[in-house]
C-alpha cells in the first residue's frame, strides 16, 4: 500500500468510520435486507463516512498543526491537502449515487445526513448548535436503512429519535478528550460552552434517553434484557466518574468518564441493531 493511500486511510477517521459502517450493515441485516441490499447500504454509508472524515481532516489541518497533532496525516505530510480535497469530493458525490438503486427517498435521506455532517465540519462545529448535525445525521442513518428496504413502511419515529439521541450523546463524548486542544484553537461548540462536567452529564443523559427509547419504543412490554440495559445506562456513568464534582485538571483527558460513555453507547448500538427486527 502506497504512503499516500495509507495516509488517506488514516485521514478518514478509520475507527469511527468502520464502526458506523458496520452498524449500518448489521441494521440492514436486522430489518431484512437481502445480501445485495446490505451491500448497497454498507457501501453508501462507507462513502459518506469517508467524505466526512476526509473533510474534517482537511478543514482542521491548520488547527491540528497548531496543537501538534502528529497523528494527523495531513499535518505530517503523509497525504497532500489537494489529494484530500479530491477524495472528499469523490466520496461525497458517490454517496447519493450509491444510494439511488435503493430508492429516491432513501437516497434523499442519506444525502441529508451527509450534508448535515459536512455542515458540522464547517461552519457549525464552533457554534452553540454544534450538536444538531450529530442528531440529524445519526437519526438519518436508520431512516435510510429502513427506506432502502423494498416495500418497507416508513421508519418508526422512536427509532429515528433514539438514533438522534445516540448521535447527540456521541458528540459530547467525542469532544471530551479534546476540550483542551479545542480551546487553544478557538473552537467553541456547545460542549465547550458547557465545560467538562456539563458535557459529561449531557452525554450520559442523552445516551440514557436513547436507551430508554430503544427499550420502550418497540411494540410490547420491555424485556428483562432491555430493562437491564436501562439500569446499566444509569449505573455505568456513575461508576465512570460522573458523580464526582471536580473537573479534570487542565490539559488532562477525562478517560474514565469517556470510557463509561463509550460503554453506554455500545449498549445503545446493540439495542439499535436488535430493534431492526421489530421495524
Amino acid at each position: 500500500m502506497s504512503s499516500s493511500v495509507l495516509g488517506l486511510v488514516r485521514a478518514s477517521h478509520p475507527e469511527p468510520a468502520a464502526a458506523v459502517t458496520v452498524v449500518a450493515g448489521l441494521l440492514a441485516w436486522g430489518v431484512g435486507h437481502r445480501p445485495a441490499g446490505i451491500a448497497a447500504v454498507t457501501l453508501t454509508v462507507l462513502a459518506s463516512q469517508l467524505a466526512v472524515g476526509w473533510s474534517n481532516d482537511l478543514i482542521d489541518a491548520d488547527r491540528d498543526a497548531t496543537v501538534g497533532r502528529t497523528d494527523k496525516p495531513v499535518v505530517t505530510g503523509a497525504v497532500r491537502r489537494a489529494t484530500l480535497a479530491r477524495a472528499t469530493v469523490l466520496a461525497a458525490v458517490a454517496t447519493p449515487l450509491l444510494a439511488l438503486p435503493t430508492g429516491g427517498a432513501a437516497a434523499l435521506v442519506v444525502t441529508l445526513g451527509l450534508v448535515s455532517a459536512l455542515l458540522y465540519n464547517r461552519p457549525l462545529k464552533s457554534t452553540p448548535v454544534s450538536v444538531l448535525p450529530y442528531a440529524v445525521s445519526f437519526g438519518a442513518l436508520p431512516a435510510f436503512v429502513v427506506l432502502a428496504l423494498p416495500g418497507a413502511p416508513a421508519p418508526p419515529l422512536w427509532l429515528v429519535a433514539a438514533a438522534g439521541c445516540l448521535g447527540a450523546g456521541a458528540h459530547f463524548a467525542n469532544v471530551l478528550p479534546d476540550l483542551a486542544d479545542d480551546a487553544r484553537t478557538g473552537v467553541h461548540g456547545l460542549p465547550h460552552r458547557l465545560g467538562p462536567v456539563g458535557s459529561r452529564l449531557a452525554a450520559a443523559g442523552l445516551l440514557l434517553a436513547a436507551t430508554v427509547i430503544l427499550v420502550a419504543g418497540p411494540p410490547g412490554p420491555p424485556s428483562w434484557a432491555g430493562l437491564s440495559a436501562v439500569a446499566a445506562a444509569v449505573l455505568v456513568p456513575l461508576l465512570g466518574g460522573y458523580a464526582g464534582r471536580r473537573a479534570p485538571r487542565a490539559g488532562g483527558r477525562p478517560v474514565a468518564a469517556f470510557r463509561a460513555v463509550m460503554v453506554v453507547a455500545l449498549i445503545d448500538v446493540v439495542l439499535l441493531v436488535a430493534s431492526g427486527r421489530v421495524v
